[in-house]
């Protein structure tokens, strides 16, 4: 999960935990304010019961209508019970509500004084009065049908704003954090397309004020230090390389000299052969680094156009001269686009030595003198495909096969320093095309070397 993705994960699950905390404790105290509502609702109900008991004389009819038109209140299916201090039921509302009640509570209602509890859908609130001649004992039964049903329309409110304003959390988070973090996004995209290349690419900062610009002021800073350093290697390598041809050239031509001398006898000439050989491939290495050190985007030439099927042929034409046994089969593929693709901006040159690399490769490592180059289109890129057959790379080997000096196990008997196809790989980055290799069939050795159009 990407950083941004997270930040927003996180900053969303925290409002929504907070905001479902406040929803549930409103709710909590709401019910709870209902409930103390209600129940000073019952104890003023019983105690102006009792207190209207106590001030008649006993057995006066005029009791219930005195306490019914006490009464009349927004208590739904109440039900009254009034007990003396013998426990005797003294009184009863005229409803059909009915309470569940013993003796073993009325003694525990003198003890606490007061009483509330739950039965069912009632709520049941008792009460001990002591008077100076007699005691009371009240239970008062009722539904409060309005507050619950404030209550439960108070809980659908929460319910559906916190889905709704966690929704919008959501999106304004998400879309915030987005706005926050792009000048990361360009940030992680240009250091994403700088290689060896591009090496003077640099961030833009717009000020100093936030860690991002930071990293990126530091971030250009060390690319300073990694392009000088970078260009003092590629200096050192074309300067040592350059002074190193002058004295190899004059050691082959004297050893050249000296061989064909008359007076030179055969075992020494097959000896000056041998250092000839030696000399010749440490030739043909410094001229490798020499190539690799000059392989700079902004020192070459890449606006020309030039015909990458002409490129080919002057190639196949060099190798034929080196590898005269060397066969090779050419065929393109029938394509009425074909011809203005084959037009490409770049150093024929470079395009030259890559092709000629790759060929080269496919002749030294063939098993019949043999190798097929294919020009076709496929998916947007112009493709060069040249196999032959021959012993083939493992997977090991396929995933360094690019790297300096490398060399698979394919290689015994055979020259070579691994420089090759990393030039091929550099030359082809120049012009953002790419070479791939793969093994389609046992004992073939296929290179593609894709051009994007």
């Amino acid at each position: 999960m990407t950083l941004k993705n997270r930040i927003s994960l996180y900053v969303s699950l925290l409002f929504t935990v907070l905001f479902g905390l406040a929803s549930t404790f409103i709710f909590i105290l709401y019910s709870n304010f209902r409930k103390e509502d209600f129940r000073n609702r019952l104890e003023t109900k019983a105690l102006s019961s009792i207190k209207l008991l106590a001030d008649v004389k006993e057995n006066d009819r005029q009791i219930i209508k005195m306490i019914d038109q006490n009464s009349i209140n927004q208590l739904y299916d109440e039900k009254t019970l009034i007990f003396d201090s013998n426990y005797n039921l003294i009184y009863s509302s005229i409803d059909d509500a009915k309470i569940n009640w013993s003796v073993e509570d009325l003694k525990e209602l003198k003890t606490n004084k007061t009483s509330f509890k739950k039965q069912g859908d009632y709520e049941v609130y008792g009460i001990f009065y002591d008077t100076k001649d007699k005691d009371f004992y009240a239970l008062i039964s009722a539904n409060d049908s309005n507050g619950n049903r404030k209550l439960l329309y108070l809980r659908f409110i929460l319910i559906i704003s916190y889905l709704f304003f966690t929704a919008i959390c959501w999106i304004v988070t998400s879309y915030t954090v987005k706005k926050v973090m792009s000048p990361l996004g360009s940030f992680h995209q240009k250091i994403k397309n700088i290689n060896e290349n591009n090496l003077d690419t640099r961030v833009e900062v717009k000020s100093n004020k936030n860690e991002i610009d930071l990293i990126a002021n530091e971030f250009n800073f060390m690319m300073d230090r990694i392009e000088i350093s970078y260009e003092k290697q590629k200096e050192f390598t074309a300067h040592a390389s350059h002074e190193l041809r002058t004295p190899l050239s004059r050691i082959t031509s004297q050893i050249e000299n000296f061989s064909t001398k008359k007076e030179t006898d055969t075992e020494t000439k097959s000896f000056l052969n041998t250092i000839l050989s030696d000399v010749n491939q440490l030739t043909e290495l410094i001229h490798s680094l020499l190539i690799l050190s000059k392989l700079d985007s902004n020192k070459q030439d890449h606006n020309e156009s030039h015909r990458l099927d002409e490129i080919l042929f002057s190639s196949i034409e060099k190798l034929n001269k080196t590898f005269p046994d060397f066969v090779i089969h050419f065929e393109i593929e029938e394509n009425e686009n074909l011809d203005s693709l084959l037009e490409i901006k770049g150093n024929k040159t470079l395009l030259e030595i890559a092709i000629s690399n790759v060929l080269k490769n496919a002749c030294v490592y063939s098993d019949n003198k043999q190798a097929k180059v294919k020009i076709s289109c496929k998916n947007h890129n112009l493709i060069i495909s040249v196999s032959n057959t021959g012993k083939t790379l493992n997977e090991s080997e396929q995933k360094t096969l690019f790297e300096p000096f490398m060399r698979g196990q394919n290689s015994k008997g055979t020259t070579g320093f691994g420089l090759g196809l990393r030039i091929v790989q550099r030359i082809l980055s120049l012009h953002k095309a790419k070479i791939i290799y793969s093994v389609p069939n046992e004992n073939t050795n296929l290179f593609q070397l894709l051009f994007h159009f």
